[in-house]
């Protein structure tokens, strides 16, 4: 769970670091890429971080919370990551596809695990 806290907070910081810096600080090599690059970046933490942590969702009584916590932010990345690719980068669709992959393989998992 610390891993996945920190590949949820470190894209957010680097956001409000780059809106508080850029506005206030008068620092101007902090672009909107230093912005959307954490947030393309962030899925694929979180798919590994996912993957690496199968045994959790196949178990629903050791990992309710775990499942119900990456869908959340996976979904959240994928929010993010279709805006950005709208008005970023096309390059944010390949990590809004990967922050997809998350809740449906976590689905799969869920009905091997019943079956």
């Amino acid at each position: 769970m610390k891993l996945l806290a920190v590949c949820t907070l470190v894209p957010i910081l680097c956001a409000a670091f780059q809106d508080l810096g850029s506005k206030y600080g008068g620092m101007e090599w902090l672009t909107v890429g230093y912005f959307a690059w954490p947030f393309m970046i962030a899925p694929v933490a979180i798919l590994v971080v996912f993957l690496k942590n199968r045994e959790l969702i196949r178990s629903p009584q050791r990992g309710a919370n775990f499942s119900q916590t990456i869908k959340l932010i996976s979904y959240l990345f994928l929010f993010l990551n279709v805006i950005a690719a709208i008005g970023y980068s096309w390059l944010a669709a390949i990590s809004a596809l990967v922050a997809l992959s998350v809740p449906v393989a976590d689905r799969r998992l869920r009905k091997q695990a019943s079956s």
